[in-house]
């Protein structure tokens, strides 16, 4: 029964002790990781009480690794891809270098072999997909030009693992004399073979199927159908490009969310993984911890402090030494250089492989799994304090869309929220003549809404930064116009405390949520259901009438 339950209870206990430890870090200020990081120590093998199945934890992480990265190339074009190629591609492959070089030379001081201290170095040079995408999903730059150089950097950095995972066998076994060199060359060819083939695949034949099936069970009205067909596409096609090209699943997936983000569907592609996302990715910070032994702490402490020394500051300065010079700005060099100042599942998978190749000792995974956890913690620090510093005005980025401060006008109207609703609001609010402020927290749509004409604030509504840049202060009217009843609510009361005059209308759908946002102080509430129920009940009786 305890093996027949081992999923189920690795699930529960896994997401049950993510949730009440992720909520002690909220509410001490501190980054949810942290708390998702010590709920996986608490549930490893290595703490008393119950014991997860680690290696179900990691396969259930490599899930959310899946959706995550199908979720970014849902918002990611080859156009966008090959735009950032001349400093991805170097960067990605100088920075492996020197952070490998560190590695190896501090493998070497502790008096490894030169092939195990080189597995160090290279699990210590490629970043988290899991922690990197976080970071830029969190500040919301996953699609400005630094999100995308960070991002096309990651995928260079998971073609060179690929690249290195399969060649490790073959040249270690070139060295004791297992074929020789030319075995290795073989296996270079044939690796490079089968990424290629996979790119031709998913650019033709991929390219052609995917957006095909999407729009067919779009068609079919079901929306469960729908849901499953998107999952099915990123599961089945990263699995399939692993078995078959034996490429990563993160790249499988990340390939097919980019052909499925060309077509109209996409946005509603990523709404409905985006729970499951959040859920997968939280496991997989559990995971991560579940593989962390405390001890090395204390019985390493020097080796733990240089290897997160070469994480966090020697992959750094390399990468930020390599953006400044290929002339970008000092703000973008920083964003992704910190972004990549960590290291996770890669790394995890070439420990597990040079141990049991037996040419890298148990301690040498011990000290990579110790600087993923601490580099881990590490990374929102760092994001925050460069988040704290002054650029000066002509070293601000000049990102594809701008924030817009509007001018000072009485009259003004502010909404928030530019989907479906929200666009036949704004028309009919523009038809009336009245000044319209629209507030957007995704670029591509407030991209949408300016080239529409309507001026736009990009950022979290709930924000107060946000709302005074919309000029919440003299506005007269807010239009609340987004579907989730709980973030209007958290905006609905930062309104009211800014404007105490100002006249709210929101839209929700329960009578939960009529009762929430009357509390924080909207006005007028819309509950949709039963205006359409009333639309529709008016149309029928002047129908009926007319006849």
């Amino acid at each position: 029964m305890e093996h027949e339950t081992s999923l189920i209870g690795t699930i529960v206990v896994g997401i049950g002790v993510a949730f009440l430890i992720g909520a002690l870090a909220h509410r001490l200020r501190i980054s949810p990781i942290a708390g998702y990081l010590l709920a996986g120590v608490i549930v490893g093998p290595f703490t008393p009480g119950f014991v997860a199945d680690t290696g179900l934890a990691l396969q259930l992480a490599e899930i959310g690794v899946i959706l995550l990265m199908f979720g970014v190339g849902l918002h990611f074009s080859m156009k966008d891809l090959l735009s950032v190629r001349r400093i991805a591609l170097p960067g990605a492959i100088i920075q492996i270098s020197v952070a490998t070089a560190m590695g190896v030379g501090l493998g070497l001081v502790l008096g490894w072999s030169l092939v195990g201290a080189l597995i160090f170095g290279l699990s210590l040079s490629v970043a988290s997909t899991v922690v990197l995408i976080r970071a830029l999903q969190a500040r919301d730059i996953v699609e400005t030009e630094k999100g995308r150089i960070a991002v096309g950097w990651l995928v260079v950095e998971d073609l060179a693992m690929v690249f290195t995972l399969l060649l490790i066998p073959a040249m270690i076994g070139s060295l004791g004399g297992e074929g020789g060199s030319a075995g290795w060359t073989r296996s270079a060819v044939l690796v490079f073979l089968k990424i290629l083939g996979f790119a031709v695949f998913m650019l033709i034949a991929a390219r052609r199927i995917l957006p095909w099936v999407l729009h067919w069970t779009a068609h079919s009205g079901s929306r469960e159908l729908f849901r499953l067909s998107v999952l099915a596409i990123a599961l089945g096609v990263a699995f399939g490009a692993a078995v078959i090209f034996d490429v990563s699943f993160a790249l499988g997936a990340f390939f097919a969310g980019m052909i499925l983000g060309e077509t109209q569907l996409s946005r509603r592609a990523a709404e409905e993984t985006l729970p499951l996302r959040d859920a997968f990715a939280v496991l997989f910070f559990v995971s991560v911890g579940m593989l962390f032994d405390p001890r090395v702490l204390i019985e390493q402490p020097l080796s733990v402090a240089a290897t997160v020394a070469i994480i966090v500051f020697g992959k750094t300065f390399a990468a930020y030494a390599i953006v400044r010079l290929s002339g970008y700005n000092k703000e973008t060099a920083l964003t992704i250089s910190v972004s990549l100042a960590q290291i996770g599942e890669f790394s995890f998978i070439l420990a597990g492989l040079g141990v049991a190749l037996g040419v890298m000792p148990d301690s040498a995974r011990d000290l990579i799994l110790a600087g993923a956890i601490l580099s881990i913690l590490l990374n929102p620090i760092l994001f925050a304090l460069v988040s704290r510093l002054h650029w000066p005005e002509d070293e601000q980025e000049d990102d594809a869309i701008e924030e817009y401060i509007p001018p000072p006008q009485p009259d003004r109207t502010i909404l928030i929220g530019y989907g479906h609703v929200g666009k036949h609001v704004a028309k009919l609010v523009r038809e009336r003549g009245e000044t319209l402020i629209l507030i957007e927290d995704q670029n591509d749509i407030a991209a949408e809404a300016m080239a529409a004409g309507i001026t736009v604030v990009i950022g979290n509504a709930a924000a107060e930064n946000v709302l005074r840049q919309a000029g919440i202060d003299g506005a007269k009217t807010l239009l609340i116009a987004i579907p989730e009843g709980v973030e209007a609510g958290a905006i609905c009361r930062r309104a009211r405390e800014l404007n105490p005059q100002l006249t709210i209308v929101a839209r929700v759908h329960s009578d939960e949520e009529v009762a929430d946002l009357s509390l924080h102080g909207a006005d007028h509430i819309v509950l949709a259901e039963q205006a359409t129920a009333e639309r529709m009940a008016e149309r029928a009786l002047a129908a009926q009438m007319s006849i």
